[in-house]
């Protein structure tokens, strides 16, 4: 590799950071909650107030960058994004795309099942359609899209993202970056206001 591709590939390269919502009620009777409402726990808030420190911490110690945080439009989402940017500073805007997937008839019912451990290991099932429900590779497409844009958007503009979402995205996010068998996929899983960080 030349010393002018190696500066090609540092120019172009850049970093999304992912996170999940804060507690709701549905995470800790341990139910399946996918694209519906349901509200933070007082926890929930919490940590959510607890990541906006942490991140401003770190952005005023100069160990990250993040320019704009994209937001589900559920409220569980959207109320930890915007925790986190009163916080902060960064601007937040809702991302329809970031919606929780739809569990179809699996929702409000038990995520320890084995029944459900195994449907998250299926890729085409969609869990009941006639109730809403969404496969997993429909759901990777629109998060594979959006991730393609912001790739592209990133490249024009060199801003750094947050995305706050969901348990359900997270795997498929995580799978956008990293090979993973179907197992590891079912299994894959962050707790709420975990952070990760992919690079592009």
């Amino acid at each position: 590799m030349t010393e002018r591709a190696f500066f090609f590939i540092i120019l172009f390269m850049a970093t999304i950071y992912f996170t999940r919502h804060g507690e709701t009620f549905t995470n800790t009777k341990k139910l399946v909650c996918g694209a519906r409402e349901v509200e933070l726990t007082e926890k929930g808030h919490e940590q959510a107030l607890e990541l906006g420190k942490e991140l401003k911490s770190k952005i005023e110690g100069g160990e990250i960058k993040i320019d704009r945080i994209f937001y589900s439009p559920l409220s569980r989402a959207k109320l930890t994004a915007l925790h986190i940017s009163e916080i902060t500073g960064i601007p937040a805007e809702e991302e329809p795309l970031l919606i929780e997937r739809n569990f179809g008839s699996f929702e409000d019912k038990s995520r320890e099942s084995e029944e459900f451990k195994a449907a998250l290991r299926t890729f085409a099932m969609s869990y009941g359609r006639e109730s809403g429900g969404e496969s997993n590779m429909r759901t990777a497409q629109r998060i594979y899209n959006l991730l393609d844009k912001l790739t592209e958007q990133s490249k024009r503009t060199d801003e750094t993202y947050l995305l706050v979402a969901h348990n359900g995205l997270a795997r498929v996010v995580n799978s956008y970056f990293y090979d993973m068998t179907n197992e590891e996929f079912g299994a894959f899983g962050i707790t709420n206001c975990q952070l990760l960080r992919y690079e592009f």
